[in-house]
């Protein structure tokens, strides 16, 4: 009776692991943290909430991969002002394209397509600028933005940890964000489906190259990944400038 009951306990103590699932052995590797501490953190190691706070616009210029079999890449500048309003300069076979996000309209101008008059955004591109024009991102000042959160999982990111949050917007738009579990900032994030051969297709960015800009830690290298295509596209940060002055004008519709 005593082997078997010593043979039903190391049966137990074999099968007890295998029966938790990975999420939950990843779980317990990682601080068990709400949402708040999560956020809380992450704004910290993002060079803290006052340092954001005093952040009214942001200019940002690099390299922008054009794809394509030329492994290309563009000269841009992207240029954000509170509230909500982000201004973006391609250059494009010698010629600047536009893109500009009011807070409420866009408009863009694509003159490398022989497009010489301004378009406005369709559906799907403004609701993508309306989700992307946070200057601060959308976990610093998430409840008074009407951003609800939630804490799904832990999971691995590029073989790291990394709290998964569930961030649904005030429209109901639903996106999740990757917070690293160790240093706390954000590694990758979900973006709006893209339409390609008729389906959809999941979209994820991932941020790396993490550096500080005037007290601000920011990521220098964005990677996007589309679901189903082999090619990947990447944007270079060279250079960011913290409150520069910028014009009201140049936000408005593109003559």
């Amino acid at each position: 009776m005593l082997k078997r009951i010593l043979l039903s306990c190391s049966a137990l103590l074999v099968c007890t692991p295998m029966a938790m699932s990975a999420a939950d052995v990843r779980a317990q590797a990682v601080p068990k943290l709400t949402v708040d501490q999560i956020v809380e953190r992450n704004v910290s190691a993002r060079g803290g909430l006052e340092a954001w706070h005093a952040v009214n616009s942001l200019s940002m210029s690099g390299k922008m991969e054009a794809g394509g079999t030329t492994n290309s890449e563009l000269p841009f500048v992207t240029e954000m002002q509170r509230p909500r309003k982000t201004r973006i300069e391609l250059q494009v076979e010698g010629k600047t394209a536009v893109q500009v996000f009011d807070g409420v309209h866009g408009w863009k101008l694509r003159p490398f397509l022989g497009r010489n008059t301004v378009e406005p955004f369709s559906p799907e591109e403004l609701r993508s600028a309306a989700s992307q024009a946070e200057l601060d991102g959308p976990l610093v000042d998430y409840a008074a933005k009407g951003n609800h959160l939630e804490l799904e999982t832990v999971e691995p990111v590029e073989g790291r940890e990394a709290y998964k949050l569930k961030l649904t917007d005030n429209s109901g738009t639903v996106k999740h964000v990757w917070v690293d579990a160790e240093s706390f900032l954000e590694v990758k994030v979900s973006d709006a489906p893209r339409r390609m051969d008729g389906k959809l297709h999941p979209v994820e960015t991932y941020y790396r190259d993490y550096r500080t800009s005037q007290g601000l830690v920011m990521p220098y290298v964005f990677e996007t990944v589309v679901e189903g295509v082999k090619q990947t596209h990447k944007i270079k940060i060279e250079n960011v400038v913290v409150n520069p002055r910028l014009e009201s004008a140049r936000f408005a519709k593109p003559e």
